[in-house]
């Protein structure tokens, strides 16, 4: 069995060699696709786990009733349109405010990182918000905005906002000095030094921000629906354990986790997509 410590320094061909290989005709998606295989595996060892425990009396089937039961619940919400109008609530909402989180932290955080002013005009601010839990201030937005979409949205941006902002105070400080003398040395003004080397370099480290961050939309998302909300998948959860809809219940959830691991896989992508010029 393949160790960490092994992994890391197992040997790899440089990019000269790959392309040999490649050229050899040695195929460079086996190891791909036993990755892939062994995460199928993963995946049919749970569902399997999952259909099998209440069939053997492992757990109790009414609370925890077989997959196929809770699939057939989650094809005909599907069908009927139920789950997408829960669906389309929820992501309206994520969307709203992990993109507005994005438009502000960004920004925020580059000028924190950039301009020693600003950054000491901000720190003792931020550093008490951040350390106030999103969930916490959620009465105090519901009491402030309402129950309705607004306190949704807000409570979504504020969950989105410190990650995403710290990474990018992160990202943009801990440029490579050399990276900056290079430019000072090639006369790049202060504006282009930014955009041509400071943000390129720090787009990995802001991405792992907004990968945090997108899936704390949907998490702190589905717990405000909880406490006020006539639609969105954390309303049909807590509506389907209150009546009992126990497959209903756990349909919601598989939903919700399938949503998850589609915006990290999408933002993973849009990561690759802005950093091409990284080594895979």
């Amino acid at each position: 069995m393949s160790s960490l410590i092994a992994e890391k320094t197992e040997a790899r061909p440089n990019p000269r060699q790959e392309e040999s290989a490649k050229a050899k005709g040695v195929s460079l998606k086996r190891r791909r696709t036993v990755t892939l295989s062994r995460g199928f595996a993963g995946l049919l060892a749970l569902a399997l786990t999952w259909e099998l425990a209440p069939r053997l009396g492992l757990v109790d089937s009414y609370f925890i009733p077989p997959l196929h039961i809770v699939l057939q619940e989650w094809w005909s919400m599907l069908v009927d349109g139920e789950l997408w109008k829960h669906v389309r609530a929820s992501l309206v909402r994520s969307v709203v405010g992990f993109g507005l989180a994005i438009a502000i932290a960004i920004p925020l955080g580059a000028a924190i990182a950039w301009y020693r002013p600003v950054r000491e005009f901000f720190t003792p601010v931020l550093e008490i918000f951040r350390n106030t839990a999103a969930l916490a201030l959620l009465p105090v937005f519901m009491l402030v905005l309402g129950i309705g979409e607004t306190s949704k949205i807000a409570i979504v941006l504020y969950a989105c906002f410190f990650p995403i902002l710290l990474s990018t105070v992160t990202g943009v400080a801990n440029v490579d000095p050399q990276l900056l003398r290079s430019a000072q040395v090639l006369g790049l003004s202060p504006v282009s030094t930014f955009r041509k080397v400071v943000f390129p370099a720090a787009i990995p480290t802001i991405f792992t921000g907004v990968r945090i961050s997108g899936a704390a939309a949907i998490l702190v998302l589905i717990a405000a629906e909880m406490i006020g909300a006539t639609a969105g998948l954390g309303f049909l959860i807590n509506y389907a354990q209150y009546n009992f809809l126990i497959p209903k219940m756990y349909a919601a959830i598989i939903t919700t986790s399938a949503l998850g691991v589609a915006v990290n896989y999408g933002l993973v992508a849009l990561e690759r997509r802005f950093s091409r010029w990284r080594p895979e």
